[in-house]
């Protein structure tokens, strides 16, 4: 099964991937983004999404 993760520290806080797939990422009130769903039902929203971000925080690993 494919998991989200996410390097919090590399995170900028643009928020693409949550408007992407906001079931799986949400920001925080830090500013970081959140996992809410880390085996996402939608996997191309969430490829769309990790791709998209400046940063490559958000990854997918197996």
């Amino acid at each position: 099964m494919t998991r989200v993760v996410v390097d919090r520290e590399r995170c900028m806080g643009s928020g693409v991937y949550e408007m992407e797939a906001p079931e799986v990422f949400e920001l925080d009130d830090d500013g970081a983004v959140h996992v809410r769903q880390p085996e996402p039902g939608d996997p191309a929203a969430v490829e769309t999404a990790v791709r998209a971000c400046p940063t490559g925080a958000p990854q997918l690993v197996d």
